[in-house]
């Protein structure tokens, strides 16, 4: 092994001890807070926020997602840059077929099917907006499904709307 690549690999180690040297391990795994403590632990004020999630879906597929800022980036971001996302979950109708399409219910036929979606031709507007927003994907055949990355943001824009 050449001298540049043992230096090289004693600079990753050095690097990964520092990390571990660094990284808090008073946060209790059976708190109730863990997650807030955690992030706490690794953040200085004026602090972070951080999504994420874990997730089963009844068709087998497995979400896994995670995604973080500091708050001052996120206070100084233009908000409106992803207002057409939240207005197509603006909709009572939009979530219910979301809620039936994570569920399992994957045709046109199934969705239509649900109560208080409207016509067909309603619930293929609404299916439209959803798509052009990300929250769905058309696999074709009058199929959609809810795409794994957007499981956990959709789960937990729902979890945020509760009062």
């Amino acid at each position: 092994m050449s001298a540049d690549r043992i230096a090289a690999l004693e600079e990753r180690v050095a690097a990964l001890e520092s990390r571990l040297a660094t990284e808090p391990d008073d946060v209790a795994p059976d708190s109730p807070l863990w997650a807030l403590e955690g992030l706490q632990a690794r953040e200085e004020d004026p602090g972070a926020v951080l999504l994420v999630g874990h997730v089963e879906l009844p068709d087998g597929r497995r979400a896994q997602w995670q995604l973080g800022a500091v708050t001052d980036d996120l206070l100084g971001a233009d908000w409106t840059e992803g207002a057409d996302v939240l207005v197509a979950l603006g909709h009572p109708v939009r979530l219910r077929l979301l809620q039936r399409v994570l569920g399992g219910a994957m045709t046109v036929a199934e969705l239509v099917d649900t109560d208080g979606v409207g016509t067909s031709g309603q619930v293929y507007h609404h299916l439209r907006q959803l798509t052009a927003a990300g929250w769905l994907r058309a696999l074709g055949g009058g199929r959609y499904e809810v795409p794994v990355a957007r499981v956990v943001p959709l789960l937990a824009v729902v979890l945020a709307g509760r009062r």
